[in-house]
């Protein structure tokens, strides 16, 4: 892999075979022959002589090469399904794609089996006395749909929770969040709360965007690279091979801090161990340093960013003496580090879960922003922020809105909102909000559940079991609907498997069965209803570096199955409100919204992000040209798509006419805006205090308003005198939503966007970056202890938060930390990712190739810890968390780990505490691999802004089994 390529990208074999009218190369032989598989092997069947009748007959019979977008993590690998007749017979990665390079990792080499797999749902089911039966989709929509309507009379819509997926694409996503807003609820969610809430929401009251900032390929340009909380060898493993090119080529130092030492800490030319929960602390111990010596970026921090003051008061506190105590880590090594990283500028800096997934999160995420704003690292290519999303479409699923506090586009619940999308879907107000519950507020006034945030995923268990009393919503979760998610990717399963049980219903949508199969014991209510792979549909998904792609339908659904927008559309039919619905939508059929169709409407409605330019025709050009693209820039060199940044990374401004070519690293100024430069967002107002919030005499190139500005409303083009540049449209859509007070996040038209950039000036302003969030609980990140930690020492000097209640719930805090565990439960429990599965792992471990390679959940615990307990490696053993879950596993003893930590995958799923839960599965649709859920034994923890989980740093003990 450190091997120097000329082109960056991984080679073919060449064999070509002289013909008279030219050559055919191998791939093309093998296809059109059949002798697809087995390569070399086939080419000696023939005796090492291929004829031109041979070639010829090959090219008449080749198969259809179709591409589609690999669906086991968000780097977005195009692959490419070879097609006989409809079957999908065998698959190449993309060798012209960008992202992968002509790469695959286990799993996408193994994407095939995913569509095709033997273990996959064929049919709806329902339990009924203790066992699944066969029903159609006609019985499973009628006594689904019978059951909710019935929910909805006696309890109110917020009695069904409807749980989307980072697995659908853009548009299926889309119309899951329209969906649950004509349904009248805003419990609704998906994986991104679990996974990436906290990075959303500390980046974006951070700079202005809650979303990677440059992108994979742009790493080749990093001096340095700073890794914290994220193992991309395992959890992304094709973005490894943009690192190792800067590794390389720039003799880039790789800098890994993770309380584990990871298959990415071993290409690592520092490794920091640190203990799990102390990444604000960590991180200020690197400033500290920084501040110290005075490499800081004096004139960016004076010019682009506020609050860096405050931020020195809290860093100085964290004297290498403090941050040794605190983290583990020594002085010394720190200080090489913060050497390093300001001697190698650029640099970026990458995170993923171990990052998020903190009480604490948005602290950490921040801190690791406020250390690139500390350097001078954002807005350069080669700097930025580098944050690795999971699923394939997490980003694009979170873009669109399907999440309980926002919606499509992070417009937010207010009444504003709700007006600009109503105005997309052509939607009467006040029929729409009176498909909202009402609720009394703290005062006792009337108010709607239409702008109140909903519950999250991560607390759907606590909608079912917290009596209603204590909430913030009239009534109980009664329904809930898993769709095309994995519940043992959630803490608390013993209380999980409570809350199914007492549901009235539990409906699954999945191409596999989940553990919500297997995990409660219920013998009625539930339903498992056959998705559709994305393999078996097709529509635009959304990678890590905001890059959108088009994928093509491979092959048709297989077996019963459905693809989502269908299943939707088959929901919708049901309730009564399909018409209202796909008012704007064109309908392939009865029950088939035309994917083009729902493309556009987003397009119509997503100005905030700049989910505006990229048409279906644009996205499908750039799929079909991907060879045009340079592979470290992303810009095409010629060619139909000629100066577009690859996907039209969002902000992609205005309308598709306007062609902007899309935004590949945030917050760059070097650039137009209308050539894919921008500033920092003017979101938080243009004083504090009275400091000005605003940019000090900077901005993008061509800009001219030479200096810093608010957000673009009609009224400041009208001051400016540029309102004279709209056309006589757009003033009058201008005029139909507020006039004057029409900002360019409401325009339909799009006008204001486009005089803005006409003038080089971004549309959402140009103001400084903020170090300190005046609107979160911890302004400026600090460090707070674990609810549960072993370091009782701390507790005192770094408390965690008092309980209190938002996003509907009463949510603990004070009041868990105040009880001591760390005396029976001794040892600091962790989770994280393994090469072979994704996600909850149904679909994984569903894959014989996948399975193969690792058939046993385990937990790694360190030599000493293990010698010390009697635990021989390789043995099975019980591991307890403090709330009583636990699990048995097989013991790998490694030093991997340090000394007091464990270590457990959390992909595993179908045993529960000890038991085997495979004959609870449907027969043939059990996964080929069963282990226990690491989240069996994690426990209570929630993030203080975004109720993110905490798997990264609970307890535990460890016994023999």
């Amino acid at each position: 892999m450190l091997k120097r390529k000329t082109t960056g990208a991984a080679r073919r074999a060449s064999i070509e075979t002289q013909q008279s009218g030219g050559t055919i190369d191998r791939r093309t032989f093998l296809r059109g022959s059949g002798l697809t598989i087995g390569g070399l092997t086939a080419i000696a069947a023939t005796g090492g002589t291929v004829t031109a009748a041979n070639a010829q007959g090959a090219i008449a019979n080749a198969v259809q090469n179709i591409k589609s977008v690999c669906t086991h993590c968000s780097v977005g690998c195009t692959v490419v399904a070879e097609v006989d007749n409809g079957v999908w017979t065998g698959q190449e990665p993309g060798w012209d794609s960008p992202f992968n390079l002509g790469a695959h990792c286990a799993k996408g080499a193994a994407v095939r089996e995913h569509a095709h797999g033997e273990r996959r749902l064929k049919y709806p089911m329902k339990k009924e006395n203790g066992e699944w039966v066969r029903i159609s989709w006609e019985q499973a929509i009628d006594e689904i749909g019978d059951g909710m309507m019935n929910i909805r009379e006696e309890s109110g819509p917020d009695s069904v929770y409807w749980l989307g997926s980072a697995k659908h694409n853009n548009e299926q996503a889309y119309l899951f969040r329209k969906f649950a807003a004509y349904w009248g609820t805003n419990n609704v969610d998906h994986q991104a709360r679990i996974c990436h809430s906290t990075t959303v929401a500390g980046v974006a009251n951070t700079w202005g965007y809650g979303a990677m900032t440059n992108s994979y390929n742009d790493m080749h340009n990093s001096r340095a690279i700073f890794i914290i909380g994220g193992n991309p060898a395992e959890a992304h493993p094709v973005s490894l091979l943009h690192i190792l090119k800067a590794k390389e080529q720039n003799n880039a130092p790789v800098i890994v801090c993770d309380p584990r030492f990871t298959r990415t800490a071993a290409h690592a030319d520092e490794y920091v161990r640190f203990r799990p929960g102390t990444d604000v602390a960590l991180v200020w111990g690197i400033l500290w340093h920084i501040f110290e010596n005075g490499w800081e970026d004096e004139e960016f921090i004076r010019t682009r960013v506020w609050g860096m003051d405050q931020i020195r008061d809290e860093v100085a506190r964290w004297t290498p003496e403090e941050v040794e105590r605190v983290t583990g880590t020594p002085g010394s090594q720190l200080r090489r580090v913060a050497f390093t990283l300001a001697n190698n500028r650029p640099g970026t800096v990458v995170w993923c879960m171990g990052g998020t997934q903190h009480t604490n999160g948005n602290n950490n995420t921040r801190a690791y922003c406020v250390l690139q704003l500390a350097l001078g690292n954002m807005g350069t290519s080669g700097g930025g922020t580098n944050i690795f999303r999971g699923h394939d479409n997490v980003q694009g699923a979170t873009d669109l809105g399907v999440l309980s506090h926002t919606l499509p586009g992070y417009y937010g619940l207010s009444a504003g909102a709700w007006a600009h999308w109503g105005r997309v879907w052509g939607e009467d107000p006040e029929w729409l909000a009176a498909r909202f519950q009402g609720i009394k507020d703290a005062d006792g006034n009337d108010a709607s559940l239409m702008n109140k945030t909903g519950i999250p995923v991560s607390r759907w268990i606590d909608g079912v079991l917290e009596d209603p009393e204590n909430t913030d919503q009239p009534n109980a979760v009664r329904a809930m609907v898993l769709w095309g998610h994995a519940p043992n990717s959630q803490t608390r399963m013993k209380e999980m498997k409570t809350a199914m049980e007492k549901l009235d219903m539990l409906v699954v949508i999945d191409p596999y069965p989940t553990v919500s199969a297997v995990l409660h014991d219920r013998t009625d209510g539930v339903y498992l209803l056959p998705a559709s792979t994305q393999f078996e549909t097709y529509g635009s998904v959304t990678a890590s570096n905001r890059s959108i792609q088009w994928r093509d339908q491979v092959v048709e659904p297989l077996f019963e199955s459905l693809p989502d927008h269908v299943i939707i559309a088959k929901f919708a039919n049901k309730f009564g409100f399909a018409d209202r619905f796909f008012r704007n939508i064109e309908m392939d059929d009865a029950e088939t919204p035309n994917i083009e169709s729902v493309t556009r409407e987003f397009n119509s409605g997503m100005w905030t992000v700049g989910y505006t330019g990229q048409s279906p025709e644009r996205l499908k050009l750039h799929m079909a040209n991907q060879h045009t693209f340079d592979k470290t820039t992303l810009q095409a060199v010629g060619g139909p798509a000629d100066g577009d940044y690859y996907g039209m990374p969002w902000p992609c401004w205005g309308t598709p006419e306007m062609r902007h070519p899309g935004t590949p690293n945030l917050y760059d100024m070097s650039k137009p805006v209308s050539q894919g430069g921008l500033t920092f967002r003017a979101r938080f107002g243009v004083e504090r205090d009275g400091d000005n919030l605003l940019a000090e005499g900077v901005y993008s190139a061509g800009s001219e308003i030479q200096d810093g500005y608010p957000e673009f409303t009609m009224q400041m083009l009208m001051d400016l005198g540029w309102d004279s540049d709209l056309t006589a449209d757009e003033r009058a859509a201008i005029d139909a939503v507020a006039g004057p007070g029409t900002n360019w996040k409401t325009d339909l038209s799009g006008g204001i966007q486009r005089v803005a950039i006409k003038h080089e000036c971004a549309p959402f302003g140009n103001a400084k970056a903020r170090a300190v969030v005046w609107t979160f609980p911890d302004p400026v990140p600090i460090h707070r202890e674990p609810l549960y930690t072993n370091r009782r020492d701390l507790v005192a000097d770094y408390p965690t938060y008092e309980d209190r209640k938002f996003y509907r719930l009463p949510t603990m805090y004070a009041s868990i930390q105040a009880k001591d565990f760390s005396t029976e439960y001794p040892i600091i429990l962790t989770s994280g990712r393994l090469v072979e599965y994704e996600g909850g792992g149904d679909e994984t471990r569903s894959n014989p190739w996948l399975a193969e390679l690792q058939q046993d959940m385990f937990v790694e615990m360190n030599v000493r810890d293990a010698n010390n307990l009697g635990v021989r490696d390789g043995a099975q053993v019980w591991v307890e968390g403090p709330e009583g879950g636990k699990v048995k596993v097989m013991a790998m003893v490694t030093d991997r780990v340090g000394e007091g930590v464990a270590f457990m995958p959390f992909h595993f799923g179908g045993h529960f505490e000890g038991v085997d839960q495979r004959s609870k599965y449907p027969d043939g649709a059990d996964p080929y691999v069963l282990g226990e859920s690491t989240n069996t034994a994690q426990t209570y923890g929630y993030d203080s802004v975004t109720q993110m989980q905490e798997t990264k740093a609970t307890l535990c003990k460890i016994s023999v089994a």
